[in-house]
């Protein structure tokens, strides 16, 4: 058995021995920054927010992304494209061409479109990483330089939709539905067909609308479309919008149908101060948010992630939630604000 002095021999030694091992340890190294610049300070980004400036859904995406920017501290360009495919590759290669350090781009043109084109950015050591629609191939070939993804799983996403409203509205075999989608882009169109398949399983009839270019550009371009399938389907029990913008146009579609917000339950995608408006006054029944801030945040925070301190490519689900008008009320103040 040790002796008093001994033991307090010991306890001091032991003491000095942890502060000698603390003083050891590695402290992580900040990167190299002048006095009082951000963590992120000159990382040039490119950023495609996907529709057009100001639109519904984009805008959402475009404040997360500015927000970001304010926070980290890059250089950020935006590059908006009117949710056209075509016109997203077009832009992608000019964003190449000025060498940025990483480009944060909108999956729409899917995988077959831009795999060569992210190939050959990667091989320019500009970090690639993408927002709303996947790009699994991508994704599986460059996450450990950066690759991300930050967005809803697509089929999921839709197939959760259409299965939470024929819960709650009681749709029945043999009811009618109109989904009104994106299934000729491939990626993209993951959603749409998950939204008809749960409709589909449930026995419903469901009759597909392509949303053309004009309507996805500019909603209301679309109002023909639905009132002249209205007037031919005046039994139509449900209306799904596979699109932010045409979501939060649902209401303008309906009295322009000369229908009133009990006539049809309307249910689509993405918050929007329109939408919640929508909800409120029940021309608006069912709404899966999938958080469209986050897709302009977090994928400006990945290319910092990656740059700065060499993180690999994340990949984050944003496309869980549901809003209707018994929860709205709690997001409204966000959804003013175009955060939620």
């Amino acid at each position: 058995m040790l002796k008093s002095s001994q033991r307090y021999s010991l306890l001091g030694l032991l003491l000095v021995l942890a502060l000698l091992v603390q003083g050891c340890v590695v402290q992580p190294v900040a990167p190299a920054a002048e006095e009082g610049a951000k963590w992120c300070s000159g990382v040039d980004i490119t950023f495609f927010p996907g529709g057009p400036a100001g639109g519904v859904f984009a805008n959402n995406v475009y404040n997360g992304a500015k927000q970001a920017e304010a926070d980290l501290g890059p250089n950020v360009n935006y590059v908006f494209s009117d949710w056209d495919p075509q016109k997203m590759i077009q832009q992608f290669q000019e964003a190449v061409a000025t060498n940025p350090d990483g480009i944060a781009v909108m999956g729409h043109p899917s995988d077959d479109a831009f795999s060569p084109l992210i190939d050959e950015a990667e091989a320019q050591g500009i970090i690639v990483t993408s927002q709303n629609t996947e790009l699994p191939a991508s994704f599986a070939k460059y996450q450990s330089n950066g690759f991300g993804y930050v967005g809803a799983v697509n089929y999921t996403a839709g197939y959760n939709l259409g299965k939470e409203a024929v819960a709650r509205f009681d749709l029945q075999a043999g009811d009618r539905a109109m989904v009104w989608g994106l299934l000729s882009q491939p990626s993209r169109g993951e959603r749409t067909q998950g939204v008809i398949d749960a409709l589909e399983e449930a026995g419903v009839t469901v009759d597909y609308l392509e949303i053309d270019a004009a309507t996805n550009a500019d909603p209301a371009a679309g109002t023909p479309t639905f009132t002249g399938y209205v007037s031919s389907n005046p039994d139509v029990k449900l209306v799904v919008t596979d699109h932010g913008g045409l979501t939060a146009t649902l209401e303008t579609y309906l009295k322009a149908a000369g229908k009133g917000p009990d006539d049809v339950y309307g249910a689509g995608f993405d918050l929007s101060p329109a939408t919640l408006a929508a909800i409120r006054g029940g021309w608006t029944d069912l709404v899966i948010d999938q958080q469209p801030w986050l897709q302009g945040y977090l994928p400006i925070l990945q290319i910092c992630l990656t740059e700065v301190y060499g993180f690999a490519g994340l990949m984050i689900d944003t496309g869980a939630g549901f809003a209707d008008k018994d929860n709205v009320e709690f997001l409204a103040p966000l959804v003013e604000r175009e955060i939620r």
